[in-house]
């Protein structure tokens, strides 16, 4: 990945977080990785733990950052997801995956769209 693309992906994180919390989401932790995968967010918004996957770009010319939450990626936040609450031992507890989507484009101007509940628990 190059270090634009990194940047890019930070400061989406950023953004993401700083929308979440004027939601009055509380972020418990970011960028959780294991071998399996990375989640970008994790935090509670009431009753929920949520996962937070953050997708940025700087246009729609390859689509919406929605659509770059594939099948496959849904599976991997699921099993790194389901390693979250077997490390933490949180046991009958409401979860739900989001997706942040961030468009930045050149002029400067910022799109962020958060939709709850994007997708299900996915296993392969």
């Amino acid at each position: 990945m190059t270090k634009e693309r990194i940047t890019l992906g930070k400061k989406g994180e950023d953004l993401a977080v700083s929308h979440l919390k004027k939601q009055g989401i509380k972020v418990i932790l970011r960028n959780y990785r294991q071998k399996s995968g990375e989640i970008d967010i994790i935090a509670r918004d009431g009753d929920f733990l949520v996962f937070v996957e953050v997708k940025t770009r700087r246009s729609l010319a390859f689509g919406s950052p929605f659509e770059a939450v594939t099948h496959k990626k849904q599976a991997q936040i699921t099993r790194v997801a389901m390693e979250y609450i077997s490390r933490n031992n949180i046991s009958l507890q409401a979860c739900r995956f989001d997706v942040v989507s961030i468009v930045m484009s050149q002029a400067r101007t910022v799109q962020i769209e958060h939709q709850k509940n994007a997708f299900d628990a996915v296993m392969f």
